[in-house]
């Protein structure tokens, strides 16, 4: 499925492959109690395919400011352009499976008054 969401190239298919599962393995772990994958239906799927982009996305070119390959040249824009891709595929994944997923980064505690 995550290749017919973004645009892959066949040299990058492997990498897709590895990082799908990956994908699944850290959705599954961020499900909340008693919540499988089959519970999500057809939304894991989709999530995953979408965390599984962001890595492709985020993971293409190495540091520096600018990189030189042949006739190609990477600058540091087109690096936070990644970066920035990356993440908004990262939370696209995570928002279709919000319902499904543990809280993260919040927490509410009473206070006695």
């Amino acid at each position: 499925m995550a290749q017919s969401l973004g645009h892959v190239d066949d040299g990058q298919q492997a990498a897709l492959e590895a990082l799908c599962r990956a994908a699944e393995t850290e959705m599954t772990g961020r499900l909340r109690d008693g919540v499988s994958p089959e519970d999500c239906g057809p939304a894991f799927v989709l999530g995953c395919a979408w965390v599984a982009l962001a890595g492709l996305a985020g993971g293409q070119y190495g540091g520096g400011t600018e990189f030189t390959a042949g006739s190609v040249t990477i600058r540091e824009a087109d690096c936070v352009q990644d970066r920035e891709r990356s993440a908004a595929l990262r939370l696209q994944g995570e928002t279709v499976l919000g319902p499904y997923l543990k809280d993260r980064g919040f927490l509410f505690r009473g206070v006695e008054g």
